[in-house]
Parts: structure tokens; sequence; C-alpha cells
């Protein structure tokens, strides 16, 4: 986090995380959608639209004093570019952890999730996460809480963490998932999410 005294400006650093092809860079895209900033989303991808680096957006939202500068960024799910995760995740302030919520991903979602865990060591769970349970139409949501990924990643160990249910390519739970990971980081300020520019 970074405090810019002169634009009164709070600069806060976000990261979608998550296995290959869960919906991180679909997820970011719904979100500026939302605030009609679709086209402000940069991609580094290949030629089948798969993310090489990273996605990277910035939202601007007006407070009464200070002004709130989110830079938010997706880490690539691909293997061959797994390298690149760790500078991605430097200096983060929060985490969106993107999982596929059908079933026979859930190794995939574990790995990935326990690779973050390694980066972090103890730190981990003092970063506040939202889990993004995404592609949860395709799947009963019951049954990968009890059984799946949930009971798998010591839940109850975090400060702050939450899941929510998302549909990133309708679009749903995405803003959700976004405002609660606000009041994770900012717990007594009430943000308006009204965009500045």
């Amino acid at each position: 986090m970074i405090f810019d005294y002169k634009n009164k400006t709070l600069q806060v650093k976000l990261v979608y995380y998550g296995p290959a092809m869960s919906g991180k860079t679909t997820s970011i895209k719904s979100l500026f959608s939302y605030f009609n900033k679709e086209d402000s989303v940069k991609s580094i991808d290949n030629s089948v639209g798969r993310t090489l680096f990273f996605d990277f957006g910035v939202l601007n939202f007006k407070g009464a004093e200070w002004g709130l500068k989110f830079l938010i960024y997706s880490a690539t799910g691909q293997d061959f570019y797994a390298s690149t995760r760790p500078a991605t995740l430097n200096g983060v302030d929060g985490l969106i952890f993107v999982v596929d919520s059908q079933i026979e991903f859930l190794e995939h979602n574990l790995r990935s999730w326990n690779e973050l865990k390694t980066l972090f060591g103890s730190e981990f769970y003092n970063i506040p996460i939202i889990i993004s349970l995404n592609k949860c139409d395709l799947f009963t949501i019951q049954d990968l809480t009890q059984e799946g990924f949930l009971a798998n990643i010591d839940y109850n160990k975090f400060r702050h963490i939450s899941f929510k249910k998302t549909v990133a390519i309708r679009g749903e739970g995405v803003l959700d998932s976004f405002s609660e990971l606000i009041k994770f980081i900012f717990p007594q300020l009430k943000v308006n999410l009204s965009i500045i520019n």
C-alpha cells in the first residue's frame, strides 16, 4: 500500500490468482466492465488468448478526502511462465483466488493454492483473501465447500478470508468479491464505488 500525500491518494495492489483457465482474466474484464472501463484492461496473451504474463488495469475511486487507486493484476496460470508470478505478487495488499469449481480440477486448484502458500510462507494467513468459486453454475457448490477445495486449505487459520460463488463469464458475483476484499483491507472505511476516471 502506497500513500501519496501530495495527491491525497492511497494506492492498493490486488492480484487475481489461480490455476490456468479458472477465469482470472474473465473476472477482471467483467469487473472493469461494471465500471465501463473494460477497454482499459491490458493483457499480454498468446495467439489463442491465454495470458502469458499478467492482465493489468487501474480503477480510481473518489473518497471524502482521499482517493483510492486500485492496481489490479492477474497472475498467469500457465506453468511455463510460473517464474513471473512472484513479481506479480510483490507488494500485494489483497488476493482474489479464482477456483475452477468443476470437481475434475480440484487437484489443479490445490496445486495453485499450495504454490501461493509457499511463496508467502507464514505471512500468507495475514493477507486478505477472497476465494472466488468460479464456474459454480457447472457444479454443486455444497460439495465443493464441504468435500472439495475449502476442506483442504486450512480455511480457519486466516485472519480475513471469505468465499463467493461466481460465474465470471456472466459477471455474477465478481463485483461482490471485489467489494468484500475492499472491506477486508479497509474495515473502517465506507467505500462508495463511484469511478472517477
